[in-house]
């Protein structure tokens, strides 16, 4: 009897299988009994999910940030773009060093494709040691002006056979900006992986990257050859294609960062909040300044009143001390004196120009809190006789506040995105001396 009921017992228990990389994205695949397996829905479904996988970030969308979508959806089109025309400026590349001629020589074109790489190296390593820590920065602006480097290098790949005695020169030119293309795309493509993991899944959102970058890479390449096959011999298509295929490059790339939404503060950034606190009193979310910032470089967008009144571009962050005139010198040691005694920077306005001294033992946080000192100043160059005190004022009531409401809109208060700052000072204020190193 008392196995009968057993029977009876075990007969009622029910085992369901899941299956998914996200708590909130399971499905039931299957419903197990002591008498049969049901399986749930079909097995194309199943088969797609596991495809799926391959190329999604484990637990998508949730472990990764809402911009990740549109982001990776332009930036596959603009690589996908990229890709075909490789194949049109690779096919005018080979032909201007000789491939398919009898009169070309295998030591000559080897030489040439050498120099080609060799500029393209030194160029990286130059572009790495001048910019190398602004990238972080400003990875929008640099992805843009990457993407704008790649275009112009295939520009002169595409050129060099109408000019057959400059070739080498013009190859170089090519490969020397493909190669600031490569260091400027990889660093702030890194900045960005880590904008998008919510989970600390930086690398799994990495290598499925990677996954989609080779399908694009293999469909543009069937196309390019397809597109070259049929151009072959025909001037007007082949630039009238590569045109318009580089219009729609420089398009999806700015459609691509346009979707970005960062939470870092970096200058810009730093300047469109501070400038509407103090005006209404509250910060702007992340969303709202990602619509105002500027993605293009200051010299692209010269033309707009807007960054001509930004306050950021009249902060000097970072200044090295012996460049400052006599007059400069006695302002500043004098505001060390009467201003700056407990904090880890001097501020010195010279014609609405603020430039920042940060103390040799400064943190990240004295670094933000420098900045946003410097940008009070700057707004109120114009409106007040004495800056120092009323921007002083201002920091010591509203500072505090400022960075909490910073916090509760999302945004990363932790540093400021910045260039390395390699110049810094000490100062001791005393009754007897001061000193500047």
């Amino acid at each position: 009897m008392d196995a009968e009921e057993r029977k009876k017992n075990s007969s009622e228990v029910i085992v369901e299988e899941w299956s998914g990389s996200s708590s909130s994205k399971l499905s039931r695949t299957a419903t197990i009994t002591s008498l049969s397996i049901r399986r749930s829905g079909s097995r194309f479904s199943h088969v797609w999910r596991r495809i799926l996988q391959a190329f999604v970030p484990e637990g998508f969308p949730s472990s990764v940030t809402p911009d990740y979508a549109p982001f990776q959806l332009w930036d596959s089109l603009q690589g996908l773009s990229t890709y075909i025309r490789t194949m049109l400026s690779t096919q005018a590349l080979l032909s201007a060093i000789g491939v398919g001629e009898k009169s070309a020589t295998v030591i000559g074109a080897t030489f040439q494709w050498f120099l080609r790489d060799l500029t393209g190296m030194l160029g990286g390593i130059l572009f790495t040691f001048y910019q190398g820590s602004n990238l972080d920065s400003n990875a929008k602006m640099w992805r843009l002006v990457a993407d704008l480097m790649n275009d112009l290098g295939m520009l002169m790949d595409l050129v060099s056979p109408l000019f057959p005695s400059a070739f080498v020169f013009i190859v170089c030119l090519g490969s020397l900006s493909r190669s600031f293309t490569g260091v400027a795309s990889g660093a702030t493509r890194a900045a960005l992986t880590q904008h998008f993991a919510l989970q600390n899944n930086a690398a799994d959102i990495s290598a499925k990257e990677g996954s989609q970058e080779t399908v694009a890479t293999m469909v543009g390449m069937a196309f390019g050859m397809l597109l070259a096959r049929i151009t072959m011999g025909h001037s007007v298509s082949i630039w009238f294609s590569f045109m318009s295929l580089t219009m729609f490059h420089m398009y999806a790339n700015y459609r691509a960062v346009r979707c970005l939404i960062l939470t870092t503060l970096n200058s810009e950034r730093s300047s469109i909040l501070i400038e509407h606190f103090m005006e209404t009193g509250q910060v702007l979310s992340p969303q709202e300044v990602s619509k105002m910032e500027h993605v293009l470089p200051l010299w692209a967008s010269s033309w707009s009143l807007k960054n001509e009144k930004s306050l950021h571009t009249r902060i000097h962050l970072g200044v090295r001390v012996s460049s400052l005139d006599k007059l400069e010198m006695t302002d500043l040691l004098h505001s060390a004196e009467s201003h700056y005694k407990k904090a880890k920077y001097l501020l010195l306005e010279r014609k609405g120009i603020i430039s920042v001294i940060m103390h040799k033992d400064s943190t990240a946080s004295d670094v933000l809190q420098s900045f946003i000192h410097a940008l009070v100043m700057a707004n109120l160059v114009d409106k007040s006789i004495s800056t120092h005190l009323e921007s002083r004022s201002w920091m010591d009531k509203h500072y505090e506040v400022f960075l909490l409401k910073l916090q509760s809109s999302g945004w990363k208060t932790e540093r400021l995105l910045s260039p390395s700052i390699i110049w810094r000072a000490n100062w001791i204020c005393g009754s007897s001396d001061e000193k500047i190193e």
